[in-house]
């Protein structure tokens, strides 16, 4: 029944050509499975009709997934029925005749009842062109549109009209001063206003034949800082032979001042980043990356305070081009060869299993499989605590991080609904198919377990810690948050721009039990997994991290399974 009510439910996804498809190659399965359907003439030639609507709906632009299965279905049904158009006159068929042609109706319509099941999540959703529009007609187009259809617009606060006035003058001033940088900035600016890690420009090459982005942050003084909770701009990093290195900055020194300001406020007042800064965790990392950087050869005079010295430095540093080199140090990549899933036994009969992405990778094809195997093999090892590792995740399988949660649950429990805009009601619904429950499966850990997260556990990495959150045998452990950009890409909302850009922005809503936007930041990035143990990053914890080389949040995890 539930399987019935999930078809039937599906049929809000599809467009009208799709219905019609649909209903002509129902109605010709059922014609020859069903005798009371007579054998006359005119009734030869709907599979023919299929065809040609199918071709209608293409040329109308429909190239989905959903409405290529549809074309399929209808293509199939064509040339398995052609033969009888070619027959001048018709014979009743026998039974074995009429059971050989249901057949093949069976056949012709099961991509249909595949693109039912999967209607909602490979839906169409046109691509807008905007890019034959001046700057600022293409801008209005775009708010115009993801004011209707952007997931998040509510939960946001977003005001619309506030943002098309905020923003159209500087796209007209862009398109009168016929200046494609400030063009560019300004579309990233409005971007990454919605503090979403989902939104991109698609084929923005940052760091290969971006001009706009060189031309601004393209140079490096050999240094990348970091922010400690007490306010104080530190450097995480020093490039050997760097300008940095030869004016006598060390790892630790305390920058008083840059370019003029403030360290604090140097720092505050940057804005460029590689993505979106969905949380406030995030954002302060980003910051601390960018506000070093520079537009090559601009000289920019800092202070700093080398660590255990009272004196206070200065001097004129000129960024040079590093190839953008603090940046590439500063990015975790994840590597090929690197395995999904792996763990071992830590301290004192501890269990570490380290979650790298949630997708098969070259050299494991299962990582549920190998969280399984490895959670038999710490259960006979009688371990007396978990370590679950997810920092630097940036997602993959909903449905896979569903199945793995299944072994530190003991009931069955609401992993996800996920809502849509649907075009012909206007608002955003649930779609039934792809509501996922985490049920508990036959390996079960149910003793202590830590969770660290960190602000790049992203999109399905963050589900893991938002589903295990408040259980009382589980700890969330980190510096920041995860990183506050859970919502859904399955037929992302998409819109050509001037200048040659691709926007591309989510399209569903992932929502708790209560059916509530779950894991997206909201109007004061706040959101994601929050850290039930926040590990404070102060003098000590920098030393031990950056300097020494120490996994400070491990310890903190290792402390709470050890003590409680």
């Amino acid at each position: 029944m539930s399987f019935i009510l999930d078809m039937i439910d599906s049929l809000k996804w599809l467009t009208v050509w799709e219905m019609v498809l649909g209903a002509i190659d129902f109605f010709v399965l059922l014609r020859y499975a069903l005798p009371v359907i007579g054998d006359r003439r005119w009734l030869d030639f709907i599979p023919g009709a299929g065809v040609l609507v199918a071709l209608l709906s293409f040329l109308n632009g429909d190239s989905s997934l959903l409405a290529l299965l549809f074309y399929a279905s209808s293509a199939i049904l064509f040339i398995c029925t052609a033969g009888r158009l070619l027959k001048s006159t018709k014979k009743p068929m026998s039974p074995k005749r009429r059971i050989t042609m249901a057949a093949v109706g069976l056949l012709g319509v099961s991509p249909v009842l595949l693109a039912l099941f999967m209607a909602g999540e490979v839906r169409y959703n046109p691509v807008s062109d905007f890019s034959h529009k001046s700057y600022s007609e293409a801008f209005v187009a775009m708010n115009e549109r993801l004011s209707v259809e952007y997931p998040f617009g509510d939960w946001k606060k977003i005001d619309w009209e506030e943002t098309r006035k905020r923003y159209e003058p500087l796209f007209a001033k862009a398109e009168k001063d016929k200046d494609s940088t400030l063009y560019y900035k300004t579309l990233r600016d409005y971007l990454f206003s919605f503090r979403d890690g989902h939104i991109r420009i698609e084929n923005d090459r940052l760091y290969e034949n971006n001009e706009a982005f060189r031309r601004k942050v393209g140079g490096g003084v050999g240094i990348s800082a970091l922010r400690l909770d007490n306010g104080n701009v530190v450097v995480c990093l020093v490039l050997p032979g760097s300008p940095a290195d030869k004016a006598g900055i060390e790892l630790g020194a305390v920058i008083v001042s840059w370019d003029g300001k403030a360290a604090r406020e140097a720092l505050e007042q940057t804005t460029w980043s590689e993505k979106p800064m969905a949380t406030e965790g995030e954002k302060l990392y980003q910051q601390g990356r960018f506000m070093t950087r520079s537009p090559i050869g601009k000289q920019v005079r800092t202070e700093w305070r080398n660590p255990g010295k009272d004196d206070v430095e200065s001097a004129t540093l000129t960024a040079y081009d590093d190839q953008y080199e603090t940046l590439k140090r500063t990015t975790v990549k994840l590597k090929k060869e690197e395995l999904p899933v792996e763990g071992r036994i830590v301290g004192k009969d501890y269990g570490y299993i380290k979650i790298r992405y949630f997708l098969p990778g070259e050299k494991q094809s299962d990582p549920a499989k190998e969280l399984e195997k490895l959670l038999l093999e710490f259960q006979k090892k009688k371990i007396k605590g978990l370590v679950l590792d997810l920092r630097d995740n940036p997602g993959g399988d909903d449905d896979m991080v569903a199945n793995m949660a299944g072994h530190f649950v003991s009931e069955k429990r609401i992993y996800e609904y996920v809502s849509y805009y649907n075009r012909y009601t206007g608002d955003f619904r649930i779609n039934r198919v792809e509501t996922r429950t985490v049920k508990p499966s036959k390996v079960n850990y149910s003793g202590k377990i830590a969770v660290l997260v960190n602000h790049n556990t992203g999109s399905s990495g963050e589900g893991l810690p938002l589903f295990l959150k408040g259980l009382p045998n589980v700890r969330i452990v980190g510096f920041t948050s995860t990183n506050g950009s859970f919502g859904v890409v399955s037929a992302p909302i998409e819109m050509k721009m001037p200048g040659g850009f691709t926007v591309r922005f989510p399209d569903g809503r992932s929502l708790n039990r209560d059916k509530t936007i779950q894991g997206d930041s909201d109007d004061r990035g706040i959101g994601g997994a929050a850290p039930d143990l926040v590990v404070p990053m102060d003098d000590r914890t920098f030393r031990t991290t950056v300097i020494d080389g120490q996994d400070a949040e491990l310890n903190v995890a290792m402390a709470f399974l050890e003590n409680g």
